[in-house]
């Protein structure tokens, strides 16, 4: 086991099958459980730029796919668990078909998604916070949340077209 910030994540599920750019399978999956702190969020970002880039996504897809993540695991150590050491993150990325999914869980209290402040609107144009959400809507095919007294499920969706063997044509 390598030992710095890789120490506190461990694969918590088997990776049926690694992602490479030759991507002869049509279905990957990969899951992390990652401790509530501001290592994680560096962590799921540098995961996803990688993934996407095996992948085969273009650069700005890659960089869109990669601040969507961040912005999620943000949302998840700080606003659902709180930066609590007990508490844990779970990161998972997949291939399937013509998606790339991304699902992000927290363990927190759960979220009420009518309380979520426009970041357009007058009032909040000048705040420093509040659009993590809408950028991950803007950055991805489908934003998905699920919140519950358990936790909040995010599950970003990004679709590939093209081949994605080989090539940086995976979606336009």
């Amino acid at each position: 086991m390598r030992h710095g910030r890789d120490a506190r994540i461990s694969p918590s599920l088997a990776v049926y099958s690694s992602f490479t750019s030759s991507m002869a399978m049509t279905e990957q999956r990969v899951s992390y459980t990652l401790d509530s702190s501001l290592e994680t969020i560096d962590s799921a970002e540098e995961k996803a730029t990688r993934i996407a880039t095996e992948l085969g996504f273009g650069d700005d897809e890659v960089m869109q796919i990669s601040m969507a993540v961040r912005e999620g695991a943000v949302n998840a150590v700080l606003h659902g668990n709180n930066y609590a050491k007990d508490k844990k993150v779970t990161l998972a990325f997949e291939r399937t078909g013509n998606d790339f999914i991304i699902t992000i869980r927290d363990q927190g209290p759960g979220m009420d998604l009518s309380k979520i402040p426009n970041p357009l609107a007058p009032e909040n144009l000048l705040k420093t916070s509040g659009r993590g959400i809408f950028l991950m809507r803007s950055f991805m095919d489908v934003v998905e949340i699920r919140p519950s007294s358990a936790g909040t499920e995010l599950k970003l969706i990004k679709h590939v077209h093209g081949p994605t063997a080989g090539g940086k044509e995976a979606s336009q």
